[in-house]
């Protein structure tokens, strides 16, 4: 794809203040909103469950892209659906079915998204990147938001490029977690389509601001 893209991830959000910000994803030149769910048993931490996802569908004007980190994620794939998610993200680590579950993802009208740990190698995607149309590379560890970046991120998104590239796959590839100004442009220049922003941009000073420069800076 030609545009990448800014998915702000609201987990960072102030969830005092969640419509404020929901809107002023709207109002940005944001792309997608970036919705992680945490079970605190795949993960070490609980985010929000399904109310809150249905509040952001009422709000949210753009694309939902939604990261299931949680175990057993099949059981919930109508659900996802059904409460709005255009995108679904399910974990490699936590599918013995993965195929099996992407399926079911499309079946319901709903994008499939692949997610994997840093320690999980992109070659294990091979067999199915056919069936992905996303994946989301975590480039922290999963589980809280604020993490430093983890370098050898580049490398894997180069490899997983170049699986993509040799299987005439259209997946895109989106990085979560520890994204800056200071790495977005050298992620998208190894292969990223989609990069996903949290602490980046809640906590600065003009958030709207800092979505339209990382905007500017991935696609000069």
């Amino acid at each position: 794809m030609s545009t990448k893209l800014i998915a702000p991830s609201v987990l960072a959000a102030d969830f005092g203040n969640l419509q404020r910000d929901l809107e002023m994803i709207n109002n940005s030149e944001a792309d997608w909103f970036h919705i992680d769910i945490m079970d605190g048993v795949f993960v070490p931490n609980i985010s929000y469950g399904m109310p809150v996802l249905e509040a952001i569908n009422r709000h949210a004007k753009k694309t939902i892209d939604v990261h299931l980190m949680i175990v057993d994620p099949d059981r919930y794939i109508k659900e996802f659906a059904a409460l709005g998610a255009d995108i679904l993200s399910v974990h490699y680590e936590a599918c013995t079915h993965l195929h099996r579950t992407l399926q079911a993802i499309k079946a319901e009208g709903m994008k499939a998204g692949v997610a994997i740990n840093p320690h999980t190698s992109v070659d294990l995607l091979e067999d199915v990147i056919g069936d992905i149309d996303l994946v989301c590379m975590m480039s922290v560890n999963p589980g809280f938001g604020g993490q430093s970046f983890i370098e050898n991120t580049f490398k894997k998104v180069k490899k997983l490029k170049q699986i993509i590239e040799r299987n005439n796959a259209s997946t895109l590839i989106e990085v979560d977690g520890g994204v800056t100004d200071k790495n977005a442009a050298r992620l998208i220049e190894a292969g990223a389509d989609v990069l996903v922003a949290g602490s980046f941009v809640f906590k600065a000073e003009d958030p709207t601001q800092t979505i339209k420069n990382l905007k500017a800076l991935v696609n000069s």
